[in-house]
């Protein structure tokens, strides 16, 4: 056998799990293998407990073998992702342990996991020895065995150590079954195991590192920089062949790519540009380790000609795809009890990187409640990307998200496209109408929420992706369960943190500021030079008396159309309310009637409205105000006291 050194060539290291009498065994003759292997025992072990052992020196690479005998090695070869050698039993074995018991007793027992001896009957009638055989799987099985052969007078048993203990204890005589000879035949076969892994593992590992620069020139070396392996790119880069560049020392080849410094520091050297042939390359020297040592080095070249066009083609995706977050918190308007806390709970949800489901009716600003979590939480400087899960249909939508490989569809991008999910890695991903999704693709997105993974269509390998994602609807998602139009795990999934947005009538405080702001932007946009204030002053009380069924993004659009018509008039002239009415209709509608009734109040107009709506809620309900309350995202009490007085 070869002599193992440390260092780079350290000793195959060997872990025997055994148990008591064959632990003794194996340390009386371990000393003899010591220029040829690390040799440990883990003792007094079994089965599961043995399983535990092997697998923790497995996962820190502590190990390139193990020995074991019997039912521990049963479980190790099964269990284990490591070479077991077994100390087997041979038939000269069973014959030197049986004749020691025949001095003993002439009834014999001869106990084995699983199998029962072949070569047994043999011996019996070579001997004339009257022996028994039994086979277990579990330590009950010997036991019950044990008590069965003591009822039939067989007082002496043959077997592992692990049967020998058990005998002892149950008042029987225990003769040991394996010889050093066996022991000494599984240790060779360790070491020889060890050996052959460990030139597997290097061939392994050599070979991964070639393969993951492929698209480079790319070659690898030993310590010495004798060359190992070389990709064709390289060959092409140096013009030479592998053939005749095998063996051969790099420095040799090509001074400007010498490895001497990565071999002398173990340190990576990433993207040096040098000159070679006439070209101008980018240079990554990474050293190659294995079993935590340094066995090489590897090179790898690309000509900057390719990062240029890899660079053109991420700005160009980068400038097609905005990925930013305009607003802040702090830029809602609005200061009602509502909307305050609204705001207060989405700055406490920025702490955090969970899920957020934002519910509200249609205008309610649920992206902008988004895109100010964003940038108020620590991913502030990763991408923002929305998408409106009603606006595509499902196949687009499944290819926007999850992206694509190359040749999954007729006219698709050369190379693949990444989906929304890999774009907004590091930052947030916004799925508005996350509601209206279609049932194939929130299995899907149940799964990346899950395992932080994606997997793109036509592929078969997950990416990772570090996204927080953060989802809107402005339905009630319970029914949506309920009715089966939404998985019930992906609810509980997206429901980690709510926020709920009230709706404009439950914040009408805010509907003098928000005017304000919102016909000044429009009026400067119109080009017109009037007093939003001044125009306000008549118009707010219709304004105030609407219900707003499309909130926020309704109130913006019919001061639009407000700041359209004043802008075509003279600054002294005001629209007549016949004009009004046909330039914004719905502040003329009938359900505005009591406006015009002497001795009611907008407070008074205000509470009848919401008094409406909460029984229309509660008629939806089937009665329900429970459900009700939920829907109208108040209390229970609340509704109650709402109800009682109205007034």
């Amino acid at each position: 056998m070869a002599v193992y050194k440390t260092g780079a060539n350290r000793k195959p290291q060997i872990w025997a799990i055994s148990y008591k009498s064959l632990s003794r065994l194996i340390r009386a003759i371990i000393s003899s293998y010591a220029a040829v292997a690390d040799i440990r025992i883990i003792d007094n072990k079994l089965f599961d407990e043995a399983v535990a052992a092997a697998r923790e020196l497995v996962e820190a690479g502590e190990v390139d073998a193990f020995l074991s005998a019997g039912a521990n090695g049963a479980f190790l070869r099964d269990a284990v992702d490591a070479p077991v050698a077994l100390i087997k039993v041979s038939g000269f074995d069973i014959l030197r342990a049986l004749l020691r018991a025949r001095q003993i007793s002439e009834r014999v027992a001869l106990v084995t996991y699983q199998e029962i001896s072949a070569e047994l009957e043999e011996i019996k009638q070579l001997l004339k020895l009257d022996v028994a055989q039994r086979s277990y799987k579990t330590i009950e099985d010997a036991i019950v065995a044990f008590k069965d052969l003591a009822a039939h007078g067989y007082t002496v048993i043959v077997g592992s150590s692990l049967i020998v203990d058990l005998a002892e204890r149950s008042g029987l005589t225990g003769i040991f079954l394996y010889s050093e000879t066996a022991v000494r035949q599984a240790l060779d076969d360790a070491v020889e195991m060890a050996r052959v892994a460990r030139i597997e593992e290097a061939r392994r590992e050599r070979l991964n590192a070639i393969l993951r620069h492929l698209q480079e020139g790319v070659v690898a070396v030993d310590m010495e920089q004798r060359i190992e392996a070389i990709n064709p790119a390289m060959e092409s880069l140096l013009g030479v062949s592998a053939d005749w560049s095998i063996g051969k020392r790099l420095s040799e080849i090509a001074p400007q790519l010498a490895l001497e410094p990565v071999l002398r520091s173990g340190a990576q050297e990433l993207g040096r540009v040098l000159k070679l042939g006439g070209r101008t390359i980018v240079v990554n020297r990474i050293p190659i380790r294995e079993h935590g040592s340094q066995t090489g080095a590897v090179v790898t070249c690309q000509d900057s000609a390719t990062i240029h066009r890899a660079d053109r083609s991420l700005r160009v995706q980068a400038r097609a795809r905005a990925a930013t977050a305009r607003y802040q918190l702090a830029q809602i308007l609005g200061s009602s009890p509502a909307i305050t806390e609204a705001k207060a709970i989405a700055l406490q949800y920025t702490k955090v990187d969970s899920t957020v489901l934002i519910t509200g009716e249609s205008g309610t600003g649920k992206e902008l409640f988004a895109q100010g979590i964003h940038n108020s939480s620590r991913r502030r400087n990763g991408p923002f990307i929305a998408v409106n899960c009603a606006a595509l249909p499902e196949s687009l939508l499944e290819s926007e998200l999850f992206g694509y490989e190359e040749g999954t569809f007729t006219g698709g991008r050369r190379g693949g496209k990444p989906g929304l999910f890999e774009s907004a890695h590091g930052g947030t991903l916004f799925l508005d109408e996350v509601g209206e999704m279609p049932l194939a693709l929130q299995t899907r997105l149940l799964r990346v929420l899950q395992e932080r993974e994606v997997v793109r269509l036509g592929g078969i390998d997950p990416i990772p992706v570090d996204v927080r994602v953060i989802a809107a609807t402005h339905r009630h998602l319970r029914d949506s369960v309920a009715a089966g139009r939404f998985r019930e795990d992906l609810y509980y999934r997206l429901n980690i943190l709510h926020l709920y947005l009230p709706p404009l009538r439950e914040r009408l405080e805010d509907l003098p500021e928000l005017a304000a702001r919102f016909l000044d932007v429009a009026l400067r946009r119109c080009g017109a030079h009037r007093s939003s204030a001044e125009i306000l002053e008549s118009l707010l009380p219709r304004l105030q008396a609407y219900s707003w069924p499309g909130n926020i993004r309704e109130l913006e659009n019919v001061l639009e159309r407000v700041a359209v018509l004043y802008g075509g008039l003279g600054v002294s002239v005001e629209p007549s309310e016949p004009l009004l009415r046909r330039i914004v209709p719905e502040l003329f509608t009938d359900a505005l009637a009591p406006l015009q009734a002497p001795g009611r109040s907008l407070k008074a107009l205000r509470k009848s409205a919401e008094l409406a709506e909460i029984r229309r809620t509660i008629q939806e309900c089937g009665g329900d105000q429970t459900a009700a309350a939920m829907r109208l995202g108040i209390s229970k009490t609340t509704l109650w006291r709402k109800l009682r007085h109205p007034a």
